[in-house]
């Protein structure tokens, strides 16, 4: 099966983006809390100039899944995506490929749940009030995913592009939430019970500093995510209760990279822990908590089982000649170029 972009389009609108996402997070805490049957391997980055190229692969007892992406900041200068991705999901029974599907858009929705899943762990349950920095690619998918699980009453906003904040609160300007334009990071957290970071600057910015925090107060980081590229003050790190999803990864390129060789003092947990109810991820209402997200393979093995579920489901997507089929002999590959 092929899903194209104007598949995963038909997918969301047949099935509703609320509705998606949220049976999307039960697919990821289902595939966290079976983390031991898992192959785990940190993603293999290849650094080139502008950006980074990457393949995740990871296996099960039923499916392999891998996933080719990129990240090239600069990109938008030029018109083109920070980040594309393609994926492909197989039968480990036969080692057949089952899907072969875009994962620029899946990318993004994985993404976004993957964030609410860590606030439906690490948040208090009361959260209304969500602020996101960074209004680029990634923001409105942030913000729906967490509405999906989250009864948000108001959204704040900031980003230092103008424009970027203009088409975020048109695409979302028809949601029931309020929407508040923030006129810089510090102030425009300062009423939200979940704050997400979502910037993509090539350096170790600190858009969001310890003394700005409040108690009760949860920080998802979405951005960064890659050598020498972070967005939090380390203090933050150091002071409250810190998530990630594979440890060994994270330390190379999540947030945590700035705590050096001290990083394994302050993790509290991995997501599949909490998942797992090993650890409780918040004790109280005035603790803040951090989830240091960076994006692991068996996300995207979430995504494309369940977009393969729903796409036999709805009859979405083309069945592709690219594995041959219908030999009488096995052995007889050569057969194919001249048994036409």
């Amino acid at each position: 099966m092929l899903l194209r972009i104007q598949d995963i389009r038909t997918l969301i609108q047949t099935v509703g983006i609320k509705p998606f996402f949220k049976t999307l997070v039960e697919y990821l805490e289902e595939d966290f809390r079976n983390w031991q049957e898992f192959d785990k391997s940190s993603r293999y980055a290849a650094y080139v100039e502008n950006g980074v190229v990457e393949l995740m692969p990871t296996c099960s007892k039923s499916f392999f899944s891998f996933k080719y992406v990129n990240g090239h900041p600069n990109n938008p200068k030029h018109n083109l995506l920070n980040i594309v991705g393609l994926g492909m999901l197989a039968d480990v029974k036969t080692g057949y490929p089952l899907l072969i599907s875009e994962m620029t858009l899946l990318t993004a929705l994985r993404t976004a749940a993957v964030s609410a899943l860590g606030s439906k762990l690490m948040a208090r349950k009361d959260s209304k009030k969500l602020t996101i920095i960074g209004c680029g690619a990634q923001s409105e998918f942030q913000v729906l995913a967490h509405h999906a699980l989250f009864d948000l009453t108001e959204v704040t906003y900031f980003d230092l592009d103008a424009k970027a904040m203009d088409r975020f609160a048109k695409h979302l300007e028809n949601e029931s939430f309020k929407l508040v334009r923030g006129t810089d990071a510090q102030s425009a957290i300062q009423n939200a019970d979940i704050i997400i970071t979502a910037t993509a600057a090539r350096a170790k910015n600190q858009v969001l500093l310890n003394e700005w925090l409040k108690p009760g107060q949860h920080v998802s980081a979405v951005g960064g995510d890659s050598p020498g590229k972070t967005e939090l003050d380390p203090t933050i790190l150091e002071r409250n209760k810190v998530m990630v999803e594979y440890f060994p990864q994270t330390h190379h390129e999540g947030e945590i990279q700035n705590l050096g060789e001290r990083a394994k003092d302050f993790v509290f947990a991995e997501v599949w822990e909490v998942c797992c109810g090993q650890k409780q991820a918040r004790d109280n209402n005035t603790e803040i908590t951090v989830f240091d997200a960076v994006g692991f393979a068996t996300e995207d093995y979430s995504i494309l089982r369940y977009v393969y579920t729903l796409a036999k489901e709805h009859h979405v997507g083309l069945d592709v000649d690219l594995i041959p089929t219908g030999i009488k002999d096995p052995k007889n590959l050569f057969g194919l170029l001249v048994d036409a």
